[in-house]
């Protein structure tokens, strides 16, 4: 795949937040794959849009045009029913719409100097929350209504983070993450961790949200590199898993959790403890494999971590690896999925599963409008 060709065919792609299914927008209109077959099962021919944010266990779709006629303006946000085909409620803004995410409870709306939360059911605004110009569209939101935290950039001139609980609608906490502005932020299904990437691309960093403290520093890469996705696995009894894509066609895997990793980190944590963070960024171990050219350079990808087994020793039931299964959809129209092995000794070892070009797949039964 990653020798196709780098046209991007798609202009959004987005996983539902336990990643079962994932929808892509392109210039013609909206497709939705499930994620276990790759089978499209929906798909409207409208027009071209830039958002496409899909609910879990649901059939709530959230869409945002592309164009300048009514029907595709990108400030406007249409609620859509993918069951029946038919919009369900519209909301209007007065500058251009850069990011959505929902959860069965929220729904977040990011403009470029203001971030609106209402409430998924009425659709009643809760709270308005001014931002510094947000240009990227930055938004980070954990699905788990216990620890149901909105994230949003705190400064355009270095990379800090401020973090708000979306259920109480009360400030959380700052995090100054990255001496450089941010390119991505994602947090864990649960909550507990968030992970950012300034411009520079090189360091990922994961806090401790209920802490504020840095948790782990990973290095990516010594030359920068444009971040194009961060994505936690689900949490479970496993470690957690961190995958990024970036515009070097690469994607990272990092761990979070085995016993080496656990002995590196304390030694990390005594040298950082005397010397400044420049240098014990540094000195932090990758931990972490990549996978090169999955995705031409330059094209925009999107990947996310489905699902975690353990593989336990036969006959001492001890985990000696955990399985990962990691899919991955390119913005040159390509699907890919990957699994991804990692041992009790942080060796990492990848296996492509399937690959198929998402113009050219044609259901068996499509629902359409």
């Amino acid at each position: 795949m990653a020798n196709q060709s780098s046209s991007n065919l798609v202009l959004c792609a987005s996983f539902n937040q336990d990643a079962s299914c994932f929808v892509i927008g392109t210039r013609d209109g909206i497709k939705i794959y499930d994620s276990n077959t790759g089978r499209l099962f929906f798909e409207r021919a409208i027009g071209a849009f830039t958002i496409a944010e899909m609910l879990f266990t649901s059939s709530l779709l959230a869409i945002v045009g592309a164009g300048e006629q009514p029907s595709l303006s990108p400030r406007r946000l249409c609620l859509f029913n993918t069951m029946t085909g038919t919009a369900l409620r519209e909301l209007n803004f007065l500058t251009s719409i850069l990011a959505v995410r929902m959860n069965k409870k929220r729904l977040v709306v990011v403009l470029q100097e203001k971030t609106y939360v209402y409430d998924i059911n009425s659709l009643a605004i809760l709270d308005t929350i001014d931002t510094v110009p947000n240009l990227k569209g930055l938004c980070a939101f954990s699905p788990n209504l216990d620890a149901c935290f909105v994230a949003l950039p705190a400064s355009t001139t270095k990379g800090a983070v401020l973090l708000y609980n979306a259920m109480d609608l009360l400030s959380h906490c700052e995090i100054d993450a990255h001496r450089s502005p941010l390119a991505a932020m994602t947090l864990s299904s649960n909550g507990m961790y968030i992970a950012t990437a300034s411009e520079q691309g090189t360091i990922i960093r994961v806090h401790m949200v209920s802490e504020a403290t840095k948790s782990y520093s990973f290095r990516r890469g010594t030359y920068p590199s444009i971040i194009f996705s961060l994505s936690f696995g689900p949490s479970a009894e496993l470690p957690d898993i961190l995958v990024a894509t970036g515009s070097s066609g690469s994607v990272h895997a990092f761990s979070l959790g085995f016993a080496i990793c656990q002995r590196s980190r304390r030694s990390s944590i005594i040298l950082g403890s005397i010397m400044p963070d420049s240098f014990s960024d540094a000195l932090d171990p990758a931990h972490h494999g990549v996978l090169h050219s999955a995705a031409p350079a330059g094209v925009k990808s999107y990947a996310v971590v489905r699902k975690v087994e353990k593989v336990t020793n036969s006959s001492t039931s001890e985990i000696i690896a955990c399985r990962a299964t990691i899919s991955m959809v390119a913005y040159n129209g390509y699907f890919q999925e990957y699994s991804l092995t990692i041992s009790s000794r942080d060796e990492y070892s990848w296996s492509l599963e399937r690959e198929f070009n998402l113009q050219t797949v044609i259901s068996e039964n499509p629902i359409s409008s």
